[in-house]
């Protein structure tokens, strides 16, 4: 299991979890950061530090945000992004479902 970036994320992408992840686990899309479900140490800094409480663990996701433990996975299988979101960078991308999300602001 892993903690999973929701919708409440995009469009806003405050990041103050990318700063304090302490295994850099979290990769930031266009849109929204995602959480590298093969990375994550699952020790809920993240969740701690989102002003916009969008992170939630995968297990106790809200059912309206079940699909997005889904779109992480899927985002790491379209970018092939790994080895940690500083050494990746920015994706200048996202995963279809959230790309074709209208503007949440």
């Amino acid at each position: 299991m892993a903690y999973v970036v929701t919708q409440l994320c995009v469009d806003v992408k405050h990041k103050d979890c990318l700063d304090e992840c302490p295994v850099d686990a979290i990769y930031e899309g266009e849109r929204t950061v995602y959480i590298n479900p093969d990375e994550c140490v699952d020790c809920g800094t993240c969740e701690a530090v989102c002003p916009a409480g969008a992170i939630f663990y995968e297990d106790d996701l809200p059912e309206e945000f079940e699909n997005y433990a889904d779109i992480a996975r899927e985002f790491f299988a379209m970018t092939g992004a790994s080895g940690g979101g500083a050494f990746a960078g920015p994706q200048h991308t996202d995963e279809l479902r959230v790309a074709q999300l209208p503007p949440q602001l």
